[in-house]
Order: C-alpha cells, then sequence, then structure tokens
C-alpha cells in the first residue's frame, strides 16, 4: 500500500480530473452501482471519531476523522483524517492519503459538480465569504476551471482576507478584501460561503440570476444563507438524506423539500430568472471518488515512469 502525504495528495487530485470522477460517482450513485451508509460517531475524550466508509463494484473506502477542539492549544490540528482506498473483491489496502487535502479539495470540485448538474458552468466575479481552508480551495479551483477574473473576500479576520486575497492574485485573479459584501453583491455572478457562522453571511440584494455555493452550515442550528433567499432560489443538494438531516440553511427556511434536486438526477435550469442554490455537506461517495482518481493519478505516473 502507497501513502500519499499532504502535497502528494493535493497532486494526485487536479480540480478538473477531480470534477468528473465526481459527476461519474453521480451516475454510478444514480444507477445503483454506488453506496455509502450514514457516518459512525462515537464520542472521545475531549473530541469525537468518524467513520465514513463507501464501496462500488470495484473499490471500497473508509475515512477516518478525529476532532479534538482544544487541540490548537497543544500545537495539534483540531480535524486529523485519513482515507484508506481497498479492493472491494479482495480488501486489498491499496492507497492511502490525506484526509484534510481530500475534503478541501473534493468540496470546491464538489460544488462545482452540482453546479454544472444545475445548469450553471462559468462564472467571472465571486464574493467569496470566508478566508479559511474551504474558501481558499474554491477560489483556487473556480479560476483554474471557470476562469473567474475578479473576487471580493469578506471575513471576519481582515489580515487573513489581505493574506489570501495576495495568494490568488498570483493565480491571475483581482482579489481584495471587502469590508461590506452586501456592497457588491449585486456585481457577483457567484457567491461561495464557507465560513462556520450559525447565523447569515450571504447578503440578500443579489441579482436575480446568481448562483450561490453553501458549504459552511454543516448542522441544523448554522444558516449561511438567509431563509428568504433560500426560499427564492432554485436548490441543488449532493445528497437529499444528508440535507435534510444537516442543512441548517434549508431547514431553517423550511422549504418545499419536493422542489429541491440532489446532484446524482438533477435536471439543469432552463432559464436563469432565479437564484441557483448549490448547498452540499458531505458524502463518503466523494472520497471515495476522490481516492479513485488518486489511484489512477499515481498509476499513470508510475507508467511514465
Amino acid at each position: 500500500m502507497r501513502t500519499l502525504n499532504a502535497v502528494e495528495t493535493r497532486a494526485a487530485l487536479p480540480y478538473g480530473a477531480l470534477v468528473v470522477a465526481l459527476l461519474d460517482m453521480f451516475e454510478q450513485q444514480q444507477r445503483g452501482d454506488a453506496s455509502a451508509p450514514p457516518r459512525s460517531v462515537m464520542a472521545l475524550p475531549g473530541g469525537v471519531l468518524l467513520l465514513m466508509p463507501a464501496s462500488n463494484r470495484r473499490f471500497a473506502s473508509l475515512k477516518v476523522v478525529t476532532v479534538h477542539n482544544a487541540n490548537p492549544a497543544h500545537r495539534l490540528p483540531a480535524v486529523q483524517s485519513d482515507l484508506l482506498l481497498m479492493s472491494a473483491s479482495t480488501g486489498e489496502r491499496l492507497l492511502r492519503l490525506d484526509g484534510n487535502v481530500v475534503t478541501n479539495r473534493r468540496t470546491a470540485a464538489l460544488s462545482i459538480a452540482g453546479a454544472q448538474r444545475a445548469g450553471c458552468k462559468s462564472a467571472r466575479t465571486l464574493l467569496l465569504i470566508g478566508a479559511g481552508q474551504q474558501a481558499r480551495a474554491h477560489a483556487e479551483a473556480l479560476i483554474a476551471l471557470w476562469g473567474v477574473q475578479r473576487i471580493w473576500i469578506h471575513a471576519r479576520g481582515a489580515a487573513a482576507c489581505a493574506a489570501l486575497a495576495a495568494d490568488l492574485r498570483v493565480l491571475g485573479a483581482d482579489a481584495s478584501y471587502i469590508a461590506a459584501p452586501a456592497s457588491v453583491a449585486p456585481q457577483a455572478d457567484l457567491v461561495v460561503s464557507a465560513t462556520t457562522s450559525s447565523t447569515p453571511v450571504v447578503p440578500e440584494n443579489l441579482r436575480h440570476d446568481a448562483l450561490v455555493m453553501a458549504v459552511g452550515a454543516f448542522r441544523p442550528d448554522m444558516a449561511e444563507v438567509p431563509a428568504a433567499l433560500v426560499r427564492r432560489a432554485r436548490i441543488y443538494v449532493d445528497t437529499m438524506e444528508g440535507a435534510q438531516a444537516e442543512a441548517g440553511d434549508l431547514i431553517q427556511a423550511q422549504v418545499d423539500w419536493s422542489g429541491v434536486q440532489p446532484f446524482a438526477s438533477a435536471r439543469p435550469v432552463a432559464h436563469r430568472d432565479q437564484p441557483v442554490l448549490v448547498k452540499t455537506v458531505g458524502h463518503a461517495l466523494w472520497d471515495l471518488a476522490a481516492a479513485t482518481l488518486a489511484l489512477t493519478q499515481i498509476s499513470q505516473v508510475n507508467a511514465l515512469a
């Protein structure tokens, strides 16, 4: 079994190929060729352990995550995770990846894949709310795949926003910190919200055809997108069961779930006459797609060596 460190994991998961791998996983899920049970959660002293298995006809994967919020005081990361890929037919261990890198990159690619299933395939101006790892990954992916040119960044820490903006300018985007996101909201054709806020942070004054990618809220008591905006949007989610259990943005808005579309069976928007909301909470199948792609990538590199 080969183990990839964080740098190697990142190199094995190029965003374009990862979007394609996720789109293929949606098809496998729809056909019933890939499945994943609900994640298991176990309390630990001072933290929690999460286990997320998934499988298809060829491979099985298991993501192991621990969360200890007091770890930074001990100079340890609060979240630590590993992703293991195995042969489904023999159980042979094939690959071990850095789980944190996988989560960041596949979540950004998942937002783009979900947007494509909704019929949204481009953007030029981005309002980015948040300056953490998920915000960075989404910005990098959108610059690389959609050619986003103008980025306004808003978060609680102006210094973090400025540092992220400097990095994104190196990638070719005109990026800068914005103190009042509502002031630029009417100019943004795309909004990405990646925060841990429990109250809405996305402005309501978006243009009528705006696309919103919301990835931060992962509990029923959290909501990044205001209820009024949720109710006037066409809504797409990575999985229906995950959204109904965890997507506080939608739960608090009391959405009509019959109108919410999961990525696997989504119908694209014919006319962009209202905002499109792409909401993800995560699923083990997306980790399986990423691990399978990584195996393919390193196999190709080895074949050329």
